[in-house]
Parts: C-alpha cells; structure tokens; sequence
C-alpha cells in the first residue's frame, strides 16, 4: 500500500509558524524546549494537511515522518485478517505521531477531521533527540502517558457500562480542549465534539444506536446539553465524572 498524498498546507504566516505561538506549544512535544532547540526543530519542521476520512499512514507501511497534531483528530485503527477494524485510540490536538527509531507504522492513523500536523522527517528528528534533551525528556512524558491512557481505556471496554463508557470519552475531550485552551477542567465546560456518533460507537465498542441512546439519557437527566451538531456543554464536571465511575482524584473506580 502507499500513503495517500496528503492536500497541501495552507499557506501559514511567519507568526503562524512561530513555534513560541504555536497554540499546542504547551502540551506537545516540544514543551519543554529551550529557544535554541526550538530553532532546531523550527528549522526541520514542515505543515501537512488532511481532509476527514483520508488515509495518513496505513499498517505496515513505511513512515518516514513523525508529528503532532495542531488541530482536528485521527483515529488509530486496526484491521484483522478477515477484513474486521477496530479503533485502537485517538490522536487529539498536541498528540504525537510516530515512533523514533520505528519505521513501519504499527496502526493505521485515519483522519476524522480536517487535519493539520506539524511533521519532522523520522531521520532528522531522530538525529536531534541526542542533542536537544528536552525533546527526549518530553516524549518520553508523552509515551508513558499514553501507557497509562491505554490501561485505563482496558478497564473501560472491559469493567464499564455503555453509560460509564459514553461520559468518559466525554471526560476525556473536555479535559484536552480545557488543556489546549488553559481553562479550568471544573465546573461548567463547553467543548466540540469532533467525533462522530458512529466513530464513538467503533472506539467505545457500542452500537450506534447504544449510543445515540445514551447521549440522549445523558442529557434528559441533565448531565450534559446539546447545541447544534457538535457541541457539548456540560453544567457541572464533577457529576460528568460521577457518571464516568471515576473517583475524584481522575482515576478510575473499581
């Protein structure tokens, strides 16, 4: 297979493309970073876009590419033998792509949303971990996060309920938007859903109708409200956490 050819970056100003504005600057990969390495990796970096729906990298193939997502999301699926797929995680603003010292993509990274990633080739990002050390130090924050998420996300598809399921994700995506945008992540939020009701159904292991089910209970009971298609406004966080069977320390009640 071949990776689909990205659409063209937009054409992005100098301020734009200044990595002290960048509007995931804080959460990335490059959080850390003193200005001298963030010259460096300015000097290597490059803007790729994607329409929703379109293939980023398919499993197996080569990736000579690794990046964080500056805006929308990605699913990572994977497909079995007789043709079954399943979502295995999603990439949201500020999340990283690729893997250092990996060649071959491991998943295939589908883009939900109109996407825009800030890429580094594989070599040259690699070629700098040595020499830019809070490059290293933040990935690998980034890496054990990511353990954490997935061994959290196995108590949820194994120990939770189609309701339990639903509010978490909902946790989960409040708490990044109020990251990204240095809001609080208490009492009333507001947040866009990116998400599909069908691309909810294929990450949480429900069925679509589950889950237009339980949205529509969530807000009857007045846990959540919904305005227009996409967003989500939630009148008080800790009951959406209530919902989520998740203790008040943000882990997981068992």
């Amino acid at each position: 297979m071949q990776i689909n050819s990205p659409t063209h970056a937009p054409d992005l100003s100098k301020a734009d493309r200044n990595c002290g504005a960048c509007q995931i600057r804080h959460r990335a990969v490059c959080a850390r970073c003193e200005p001298d390495e963030l010259a460096r990796l300015d000097e290597i970096k490059y803007y790729r876009t994607y329409e929703a729906g379109q293939t980023v990298v398919w499993a197996g193939d080569r990736m000579d590419f690794v990046a964080s997502v500056v805006t929308g999301v990605a699913t990572l699926t994977q497909t079995m033998e007789d043709g079954r797929t399943q979502m295995v995680g999603l990439l949201l603003p500020s999340d990283f792509v690729g893997r250092p010292g990996r060649a071959i993509a491991p998943y295939n990274v589908i883009a939900t949303t109109d996407l825009m990633m800030c890429c580094f080739r594989r070599k040259q990002f690699e070629g700098l971990l040595g020499s830019t050390p809070h490059v290293s130090q933040r990935l690998l924050e980034m890496t054990l996060d990511e353990l954490d998420a997935a061994r959290e996300w196995m108590l949820l598809l194994g120990r939770k309920t189609a309701r339990e399921k639903i509010a978490s994700l909902l946790a989960i995506i409040a708490r990044r938007d109020a990251s990204l945008n240095l809001r609080p992540s208490q009492g009333r939020m507001v947040f866009d859903l990116a998400l599909t009701r069908e691309a909810m159904a294929d990450y949480l292991g429900l069925t679509l109708e589950t889950v237009s089910r339980q949205m529509s209970q969530l807000k009857r009971d007045g846990v959540i409200e919904l305005e227009g298609k996409r967003r989500i406004i939630v009148p008080d966080f800790e009951r959406l956490i209530d919902e989520a069977g998740d203790d008040s320390d943000g882990g997981f009640l068992v």
